[in-house]
């Protein structure tokens, strides 16, 4: 006997309309949820540094993060980035002063990252800026190397 006959037959020869399921499938929600939280995982790191910058090497250990430091890049061109933001020559000052202080009264820690090619004047610029601002701890960042970096004699500066 065909399927469909047989259920006419139990409900008196009527057609009736499908009833709606009652039981939600959770196995497709989580395999989705589960590739986004994978997706995430993956970004995240990539998103802390946008700036692209060589960085010096150094056998320095690395410090305990904050939750949520003041990232200020120095590039090779020498244009200044507040997080990811290029920062117009001169408004440095004006937005240091824009940032609030944690809840203790304390000023936020600052990364401060420069390329390696940048003049030594330059940088000393950004941190006087920064101490200027009341900010007092400022953490450079630097590329971690086993061995010990070379140093640049006086005749390589020469040239």
């Amino acid at each position: 006997m065909a399927m469909g006959l047989a259920s006419s037959s139990r409900r008196g020869g009527r057609r009736s309309k499908r009833t709606p399921m009652a039981e939600i499938n959770v196995t497709p929600f989580v395999d989705v949820m589960l590739v986004l939280l994978i997706i995430f995982m993956v970004t995240a790191p990539l998103l802390s540094s946008g700036v692209p910058v060589e960085l010096p090497d150094s056998r320095a250990a690395a410090l305990p993060q904050e939750q949520d430091p003041v990232t200020i890049t120095v590039a090779s061109d020498g244009v200044i980035y507040l997080g990811n933001e290029p920062l117009a020559p001169g408004e440095l000052p004006d937005r240091l002063a824009n940032i609030t202080s944690n809840p203790d009264g304390t000023k936020p820690q600052v990364t401060l990252r420069g390329d390696r090619m940048l003049d030594y004047g330059r940088m000393m610029a950004v941190m006087g800026e920064l101490n200027r601002a009341g900010f007092n701890s400022i953490a450079l960042v630097t590329s971690s190397t086993a061995q010990q970096p070379a140093v640049i004699s006086g005749s390589e500066l020469e040239q």
